[in-house]
């Protein structure tokens, strides 16, 4: 098992920041591909990055609406996940979940993570 605590949403103006975190624990977590979703009201979960096990960094991934504003990176020696988010806009307001899945390719649907965190409410207002 693996267990995902997910911290650091909150409110923020519209081109503010936030940072996500992502801490792992349970079984080795090192050889696990990572990935953030989101969900807003009414939606369904979808996809915003993912990265791959890498000491040198990993493989990213992410969604056209959140290139060049969101990265995502993990620190396999604190078995933590990032998501730096800037630029944000009102469209990114969701819950964001991270989630991981034993393997070494990124990922991109909900359907193919095995473990999930809580989630962590993200608000940006205009």
């Amino acid at each position: 098992q693996v267990q995902l605590v997910e911290s650091g949403g909150g409110l923020v103006q519209a081109g503010g920041s936030l940072r996500l975190s992502c801490a792992g624990s349970g079984r080795t977590y090192s050889r696990y591909v990572m990935g953030w979703f989101r969900q807003a009201p009414g939606k369904e979960r979808e996809f915003v990055a993912a990265i791959t096990w890498s000491w040198s960094g990993g493989d990213t991934g992410y969604a056209d609406s959140v290139k060049g504003r969101f990265t995502i990176s993990r620190d396999i020696a604190k078995n933590t996940v990032y998501l730096q988010m800037n630029s944000l806009k009102p469209e990114d307001t969701a819950v964001y979940y991270c989630a991981a899945q034993v393997g070494f390719e990124r990922l991109f649907r909900p359907e193919e993570y095995t473990y999930w965190g809580q989630g962590t409410q993200v608000t940006v207002s205009s």
